[in-house]
């Protein structure tokens, strides 16, 4: 019988980068001093508490969570992304809660909570990152462990929603997995779910629950802020018709940078063709942005027609690098400059190449946490 037994929480005084621009920068004052990756290793930027904005600095220098308020707030990770889980619990001066998860000979999963919830407010850090089908088990497990141990309010903080893709039938005999999935989820016991950029928006309605959906947008901003391009040389880049509506709103957030289009017809799952691009980029940098990065066909195939069409730059921007083969290759063949991720899901260390940086949510995702227990508004964090 295999055993898991998660570490007790490390400590650090190292925080990534949080992430929420106070106001709409300008390129073409803004510097950035780290530019390189090193040995071939994501470069990851670091703040200090003088840097950061006020209301994130004050929360850095004392406990984020009202002692006022009257349930206990407890944090558990699972195994998907337990440095991310880490990082959340710091930013708001707690430790992860103690808790046993191992899988039997046969596969079977089992959760025992090392402590007592009777009554706290239990937030549940698990993507649905690869495998999928292991970690949702796990968080639904989590969930129900929870509610068995009479937890006051169970919320289920999901970086990564797995299963989003399958959001409506464009074939005959095909299932809606994401209903299905908020199906178990909610029956499972969880209260509220905390998600970051749903692949779709509709899948928000599947949950019969609250959902808080929160927008990694503001981390990628914020970081290319820094970066040292003129604002009027940029150009917003949608790899396809479905991802204008996102591209648009983070084009206005980029001094009101003008947008593209790429023409994308797909054959087949996980299979891209480019045909065309709308827009101008001749001579421009590029920013493509996407919701995730799986087999990276999609964008690779769209860097390529932008170079072949006058671009001076490509960078892309991601929330969730899932990173499925041939990803990797695809994304260090030298058509980007910087591929710029998020860790909502786990970059193992075979996935490391020279133009990847990745940027930490937890303290977008911390504030979020904190403000959803103490009754505050979460999408004045956005503004």
């Amino acid at each position: 019988m295999a055993s898991l037994l998660l570490p007790p929480p490390i400590s650090s005084s190292l925080f990534s980068r949080s992430a929420f621009p106070t106001h709409t920068a300008r390129f073409s004052t803004a510097r950035c001093e780290l530019t390189d990756a090193m040995n071939g290793k994501p470069f990851v930027p670091v703040l200090n508490d003088q840097t950061l904005p006020k209301y994130l600095q004050s929360r850095r220098l004392e406990n984020a969570v009202s002692k006022n308020t009257s349930s206990e707030i407890k944090i558990f990770s699972g195994t998907g992304n337990f440095t991310l889980s880490q990082e959340i619990a710091k930013y708001m001066g707690l430790n992860l809660g103690n808790i046993r998860i191992k899988r039997f000979a046969d596969g079977e999963i089992y959760v025992q909570l090392q402590e007592s919830v009777r009554g706290c407010d239990v937030y549940l850090v698990q993507p649905t990152c690869p495998p999928a089908n292991e970690n949702l088990m796990e968080l639904l497990i989590m969930i129900d462990a929870c509610r068995r141990a009479s937890a006051k309010n169970i919320t289920a903080v999901i970086p990564y929603f797995g299963y989003a893709r399958a959001d409506r039938k464009t074939q005959g005999r095909e299932s809606i997995s994401a209903k299905l999935v908020a199906n178990l989820i909610t029956e499972a016991g969880a209260d509220r779910v905390l998600a970051c950029d749903i692949h779709s928006g509709q899948s928000m309605g599947y949950f019969d629950i609250p959902v808080d959906h929160v927008h990694c947008q503001p981390v990628i901003l914020d970081y290319l802020a820094s970066k040292k391009i003129c604002s009027g040389d940029l150009v917003v880049v949608s790899p396809d018709v479905g991802g204008v509506a996102r591209a648009r709103a983070f084009a206005k957030k980029l001094s009101d940078a003008p947008l593209a289009i790429v023409d994308k017809r797909r054959s087949g799952h996980n299979v891209a063709e480019v045909m065309n691009l709308i827009g101008d980029v001749k001579g421009k940098v590029a920013v493509m942005l996407d919701d995730m990065i799986d087999t990276a066909g999609t964008i690779s195939k769209g860097a390529a027609l932008l170079h072949d069409v006058g671009a001076r730059e490509v960078y892309a921007c991601s929330t969730h690098p899932v990173f499925s083969p041939p990803a990797i290759e695809r994304l260090s063949s030298g058509l980007f400059q910087e591929v710029i991720v998020t860790n909502t899901l786990p970059v193992s260390e075979e996935n490391y190449f020279p133009q990847l940086t990745v940027l930490s949510v937890a303290n977008l995702l911390g504030e979020t946490i904190r403000r959803i227990h103490d009754d505050c508004s979460v999408s004045s964090i956005f503004q």
